[in-house]
């Protein structure tokens, strides 16, 4: 069994506390904490399934978990879990299904960025390679705000290998990247089984991960003029300009977020369309 861990953060420890209990071992709370409502409901919470309650000073909180931010509760409680890889077999069965596979992403904050993003906007799981990929840590666990406890986090041996296994459940896979056959994000139609592919941030998907890709998709940026035509001639207005993007690239979770928010409008719109018709 794997060794507990430190967590941290009101929404994170009321999440645990909530979706598996049983895992939770001592709950320390700073002095003079449990007089804010929401830390007196993550202690109660934890006498209801008989967690041991201790107080600490905030220094002392921050030396257990390794970080100031923990809002005055930190939580000594088992590990999050992947969930396991043959589990992809009956998400990919269900209707409309949408996956998050996230490739190489080993910053904790984005990736639990991500996590928070794949939450609210209804992914079925998300996949990640079991190498080069953060682990689910408590600050995963943070910056997620809980949200890491409720959905399937699928670490997969060989991730070219399970998106063509999706390919063959009849989930078409999207990349993401800026290249000549890449579609803008809102072109397409994502009102069936779907899986989004998210690259890191430095050096985008792997080969390997994009050859599995179906189609490319990319987010337009707004762009500024940077130089005229040079071949036009003298005197003459230049035939166009060439344009640079004003910002190279996004934020992975923030590109994550805008792309899951147009696969969320386009199936929320067909809800609306049939809820009316």
């Amino acid at each position: 069994m794997a060794k507990p861990v430190y967590f941290y953060g009101i929404h994170a420890i009321m999440a645990l506390l909530t979706h598996r209990p049983t895992d939770a071992l001592s709950l320390f709370v700073q002095s003079g904490k449990p007089d804010d409502k929401s830390v007196n409901d993550i202690i109660q919470l934890a006498h209801t399934f008989g967690v041991s309650v201790q107080t600490a000073q905030k220094s002392s909180l921050t030396d257990l978990c390794g970080s100031p931010q923990h809002q005055g509760v930190v939580l000594h409680a088992r590990p999050l879990t992947y969930a396991p890889e043959h589990d992809l077999a009956h998400h990919s069965k269900q209707e409309n299904c949408l996956f998050l596979v996230l490739d190489q992403i080993t910053d904790a904050h984005n990736l639990g960025a991500c996590l928070r993003t794949a939450v609210a906007m209804g992914v079925t799981a998300v996949i990640c390679p079991k190498n080069h990929t953060a682990p689910l840590t408590p600050t995963v666990a943070k910056v997620s705000v809980g949200a890491a406890e409720l959905i399937p986090v699928i670490a997969v041996t060989n991730l070219a290998r399970c998106l063509n296994e999706l390919k063959n459940a009849g989930v078409f896979v999207y990349g993401t990247a800026l290249n000549s056959s890449a579609q803008a994000v809102d072109t397409p139609d994502y009102r069936q089984k779907i899986a989004i592919v998210m690259g890191s941030e430095a050096d985008g998907m792997r080969r390997l991960t994009a050859d599995s890709c179906d189609q490319v998709v990319y987010i337009p940026m707004a762009s500024i003029p940077m130089a005229h035509d040079k071949d036009a001639p003298n005197g003459q207005s230049p035939t166009h300009q060439i344009k640079k993007p004003k910002i190279e690239s996004l934020n992975i979770s923030v590109a994550t977020g805008m792309i899951l928010y147009e696969v969320s409008r386009q199936r929320r719109l067909t809800k609306l369309t049939k809820t009316n018709a």
